[in-house]
């Protein structure tokens, strides 16, 4: 998912913002892709967040008549924008200067939820560099959404490593079915990037080692069985044959099967979520144990082996 979150400069017309958010979802809905537009609650920042399901999409929307017809439309009412739009995505880390949260609020919770957001961004306003606040509700596209905007990044690490924060966060993950998360990226080859208290943390390299090498085996051993057989039947010669199964096992991995690998052990790869020995060993367990059924398949049937078939 991709999500832009149009901030507004206050206007006196306030009131009326409710009324422009629908006309300004109206002018995301015609596009492939929308899933969900909602409006910052009050005492937050005037913001707008839309969400598509890819960032494709969502540039294409940015960049449309019907975007910059809607912008003007605000402007005409009071509405001006105080920023560009922070895009958020599972691409690409948050803008600089900018955190991005997702909170899975427990269920009759709500109220209390607000109010420790509103006690957190009282404590923020006073930090040095700060911009400003956003919270969405839960909407279509997931959980409860807050981004918070600071001036540099030195200056968000700051607040994030702040003793304040600390204080006020238990009163917020009081309210929370799960603890909150952070917007993170993942690369398709299982590295994990997340920024936490201000630090920058990756996946272990031993983690992404053994992702890496869960995929690629099986991946070639069937490209061996199945597809080298077809080049040898379309008379390539060896080291084009070999060339072009690596070609395909390459794109195989980057946009479909490493992806959907890391998605599986999403905790497991998290530099964060999965930092905890414990945590790391049952993963890396789980692993070892899709090692042995992989090999265990390749060694016992024949129909699989590409140097035995017959």
């Amino acid at each position: 998912m991709a999500t832009a979150v149009t901030v507004f400069h206050p206007a006196a017309t306030r009131a009326r913002f409710p009324e422009y958010v629908d006309a300004f979802a109206d002018s995301a809905r015609g596009h492939a892709g929308f899933l969900a537009a909602s409006a910052s609650l009050a005492d937050f920042d005037l913001a707008v967040a839309v969400t598509f399901t890819d960032c494709e999409s969502l540039e294409r929307w940015l960049d449309s008549p019907r975007h910059a017809e809607a912008l003007r439309r605000g402007e005409a009412l009071g509405f001006w924008r105080a920023t560009t739009p922070v895009v958020l995505s599972d691409e690409a880390p948050p803008p600089h200067g900018v955190a991005a949260f997702r909170h899975d609020v427990a269920e009759g919770r709500e109220a209390e939820f607000v109010s420790a957001q509103r006690r957190l961004g009282t404590a923020v306003a006073q930090a040095p560099g700060y911009e400003g606040t956003a919270l969405f509700p839960a909407d279509d596209a997931g959980g409860w959404l807050s981004v918070v905007r600071f001036r540099t990044d030195r200056r968000l690490a700051d607040w994030l490593s702040s003793a304040r924060r600390t204080e006020a966060l238990p009163e917020l993950r009081s309210s929370l079915a799960d603890d909150f998360s952070s917007l993170a990226q993942t690369t398709p080859f299982g590295t994990t990037v997340r920024v936490d208290d201000g630090r920058l943390r990756m996946t272990p390299n031993w983690k992404s080692a053994m992702m890496v090498m869960l995929v690629l085996y099986p991946t070639v051993m069937l490209l061996s069985r199945f597809f080298g057989p077809v080049l040898n039947g379309w008379g390539a010669a060896p080291w084009l044959a070999l060339w072009i199964s690596q070609v395909v096992s390459v794109v195989l991995m980057q946009w479909w099967l490493m992806p959907g690998a890391t998605r599986l052990f999403r905790r497991w790869l998290d530099p964060v979520d999965g930092a905890e020995r414990a945590t790391s060993l049952r993963g890396a367990a789980v692993v070892v144990a899709v090692y042995v059924v992989t090999l265990a398949i390749f060694a016992s049937i024949t129909w699989l082996q590409y140097w035995d078939y017959r």
